[in-house]
C-alpha cells in the first residue's frame, strides 16, 4: 500500500497516509481501520459533532506512544475545514483565542482521523449558544466499576425525571459512563453546573456509602464519583461513538436503559464495547442518542 494517496470525499480533496501503521498494537488495529471506523460511524456521530468546537487527543505512534491534546487547528489544515476563533480564558499556553476545528462534514472527520486523532471531545454547547446538554459523568473508584455506575445511573435517571428531565446513558469507553440530558439552551454553564452539583450532592447524601460528589481522590475508592463539573464552559466530554485510547479499540457507546438495568443487576456483564460491536449496534438500533439533537426543558 502506498504511504500516501489522495482521496476525494463529497467533493473535498485530501490525502491519507500511513494506513498500515498500528494504532492499537495489542489488537492489531491499524490507522486504516481507525479511518474506516470513523467513516462508517459518521452518519450517527456527525450530528453530535456539528457546531461544536472539537478537542482531539492525537496518538501519532499509536496508543503505546506519546499523545497530545490539540484544540488549535494544526499547520497544513485544508482551506475547506471549518475553523472558529474562540476565546480561551486561562489557557495553559497563554493564548487569548484558539482557532478550533469544527467537524460538520464527513471529509473533515476523515481528515481528523487521518491525523491519528483517536479521541474526539466536545463541550456541552454549540458555538455562539448556551449549553444544550447537561452531562453527568459517573467515575468509579476501584473496586467499584461499571456495574456500580449503572446502579447510580438509574438513581440519577429517576431523580432527574422528578424534575421533568430525560437522561440518556452511554459508556465512556474507558471505565465509567455518562448520562446526557438535553436541556433548553437558555441557561449559562454556571447555572447548569450548579444544578448538576445540587443533584449530585443530594444523591451522595442519600447513599453516602456508594456515591460521592466530592473531587478528592482519597474518598473515592469503592464509590462512584458523580462529576458535575463537566458542565463548566471550558470542559469537554468524550463524544458519543468516539474511540478511546486503551489496549483495545473501545468506543463511547450509547446504551438502552434495559441494558443499564441488566448490567446493574448483574444479569449482563457490565463492560465496554469495541469498535466492531458499536457498528453492529448502530445497524441494529440506529442512534440511541438521537433525542439529544432536540432541545429539552429548562432546568428547574
Amino acid at each position: 500500500m502506498p504511504e500516501r494517496f489522495p482521496v476525494q470525499i463529497e467533493g473535498r480533496d485530501l490525502e491519507l497516509s500511513n494506513l498500515d501503521k498500528l494504532m492499537y498494537p495489542a489488537a492489531g488495529f491499524t490507522k486504516g481501520e481507525v479511518v474506516d471506523y470513523y467513516t462508517r460511524v459518521a452518519p450517527v456521530l456527525l450530528p453530535h459533532l456539528r457546531g461544536r468546537a472539537l478537542t482531539r487527543i492525537r496518538y501519532p505512534n499509536g496508543v503505546d506512544g506519546a499523545h497530545f491534546f490539540e484544540k488549535n487547528a494544526p499547520g497544513g489544515t485544508p482551506s475547506w475545514v471549518r475553523l472558529e476563533t474562540l476565546p480561551v480564558p486561562g489557557s495553559t499556553k497563554a493564548r487569548e483565542t484558539i482557532d478550533f476545528v469544527v467537524v460538520d462534514e464527513l471529509a473533515t472527520l476523515v481528515w481528523v482521523a487521518n491525523l491519528a486523532s483517536l479521541e474526539l471531545h466536545t463541550p456541552q454547547w454549540r458555538i455562539g449558544e448556551h449549553p444544550d446538554l447537561m452531562v453527568v459523568d459517573l467515575d468509579p473508584g476501584a473496586p467499584a466499576g461499571l456495574q456500580e455506575c449503572c446502579a447510580v445511573a438509574m438513581l440519577m435517571r429517576d431523580r432527574l425525571g422528578e424534575d421533568g428531565l430525560s437522561a440518556y446513558p452511554k459508556t465512556s469507553g474507558k471505565k465509567g459512563m455518562q448520562l446526557c440530558v438535553p436541556i433548553s439552551g437558555m441557561q449559562d454553564s454556571e447555572a447548569v453546573s450548579g444544578y448538576a452539583k445540587r443533584v449530585a450532592e443530594e444523591l451522595s447524601a442519600r447513599v453516602p456509602g456508594s456515591i460521592t460528589a466530592k473531587m478528592a481522590r482519597a474518598i473515592r475508592p469503592g464509590k462512584v464519583f458523580i462529576d458535575w463539573s463537566q458542565n463548566a464552559a471550558a470542559k469537554t466530554t468524550v463524544a458519543p461513538y468516539s474511540l478511546r485510547a486503551l489496549a483495545e479499540p473501545t468506543a463511547s457507546t450509547p446504551l438502552t436503559w434495559e441494558e443499564v438495568a441488566a448490567m446493574a443487576l448483574g444479569d449482563e456483564p457490565a463492560r465496554q464495547f469495541g469498535a466492531a460491536e458499536v457498528l453492529e449496534r448502530v445497524d441494529a438500533y440506529g442512534d440511541l442518542l438521537e433525542d439529544l439533537l432536540r432541545p429539552g426543558p429548562a432546568l428547574p
